[in-house]
């Protein structure tokens, strides 16, 4: 009875030969623990930002804000709302057939899935941007990256992303539940409609071109970063110099070590067509691995700051009894100091001027 009834509901094919065999209490757990800690993170993160930006009320800083801000609250809704679906379809024994008849729940989980999956990648890519320019073209950064132009970036990265979200909505393409029973996106089993892959590819080559175009960012804005510190003699920009690597390798590193392994399987689905051997756990692995990305991006952007890295300092200065920044110098605005080092690094002739500038005050 029950596989007839799958065969004629929408989204209900893979309940007939299931082949991924989950534990239910190590499910169950899992799902709980992410969206508590990603919860709290993130909330915490929030709360930071808050602060910040109630003190810190600079037109060079505010875009930073307002960007992180956003990520932030991508990051805590989708843990929010994607881990609550989860825990009630576990809560429910994952009898997708008796409380998803019409297919509507299926829909809203994949719509959200996709939405929360693409929406930080985009934010990400976004902030390396605005930071590259931050670090590069201080004075351009400083007129036209206004707080209404960020409100216009982020609305637009959002719309975006529910606009690919709602695509096979729009298309009268159901979500599918997938092998696990436990989540729904496209469709991964027995891919041979090309729409099917479309969206696969579609997805992979957005997450990859998100996470090229934080990596070309980054990239640009640290080897900027790097010839100032070679450049200028300035201790104070060391600091800055020592904080924006830091911060630049663990974006990198988090985001393609996290997203990377679903992006290639989605693609691998895609390109595979029916031939794909992914199996279940392997996709259920990646999927778990996309999730810790959201739980770190507070960590990484917000709270990977001075403190953190001061203490790491301290203890690493005590084990290996060496110095090599002074961190007494550091100052409290990230981005006021990445203009402020640009700035000397562009125009070589003002940093003479303010190094000859207390020796003729003295000569007077």
């Amino acid at each position: 009875m029950n596989s007839s009834k799958s065969q004629g509901l929408a989204g209900f094919g893979v309940l007939k030969n299931t082949t991924c065999h989950t534990e239910k209490k190590i499910s169950v757990f899992f799902s709980i623990i992410f969206m508590t800690v990603g919860i709290l993170s993130n909330s915490l993160a929030i709360v930071i930002l808050m602060k910040a930006y109630q003190r810190f009320r600079q037109k060079s800083k505010a875009s930073f804000l307002l960007l992180a801000s956003g990520l932030v609250v991508t990051d805590l809704f989708g843990h929010l709302i994607n881990g609550a679906i989860a825990v009630f379809v576990y809560a429910s024994d994952k009898d997708w057939i008796r409380f998803n008849q019409s297919n509507i729940l299926c829909s809203v989980f994949g719509i959200c899935m996709v939405f929360f999956g693409l929406c930080p990648l985009f934010l990400g890519s976004v902030m390396a941007v605005e930071r590259c320019i931050g670090v590069t073209k201080p004075i351009f950064h400083s007129t036209k990256m206004t707080s209404r132009h960020v409100k216009m970036m982020l609305t637009m990265v959002c719309l975006f992303a529910v606009l690919i979200a709602l695509l096979p909505i729009l298309r009268f393409r159901a979500y599918q539940i997938q092998a696990s029973r436990t989540w729904c996106f496209y469709k991964t089993e027995h891919v041979e409609d090309w729409e099917d892959r479309f969206y696969l590819l579609l997805f992979s080559c957005l997450g990859f071109l998100a996470l090229a175009i934080s990596f070309l960012c980054n990239a640009v804005t640290g080897i900027t970063l790097l010839r100032v510190k070679f450049k200028s003699q300035q201790r104070q920009g060391r600091s800055h110099h020592f904080e924006m690597i830091i911060q630049l390798l663990a974006i990198m590193c988090v985001s393609c070590i996290c997203w990377s392994p679903f992006l290639v399987t989605m693609a691998r689905i895609g390109i595979n067509e029916s031939r794909s051997k992914e199996t279940c756990e392997t996709i259920l692995f990646a999927l778990r691995m996309a999730t810790w990305n959201q739980i770190l991006d507070p960590w990484v952007y917000i709270l990977l700051r001075k403190a953190v890295l001061k203490n790491l300092y301290k203890i690493t200065s005590g084990c290996c009894g060496v110095h090599v920044i002074n961190l007494h110098m550091w100052e409290l605005s990230s981005i006021k100091n990445s203009l402020k080092v640009a700035a000397i690094s562009e125009s070589p002739v003002s940093s003479k001027q303010i190094n000859q500038q207390p020796l003729s005050s003295m000569g007077q």
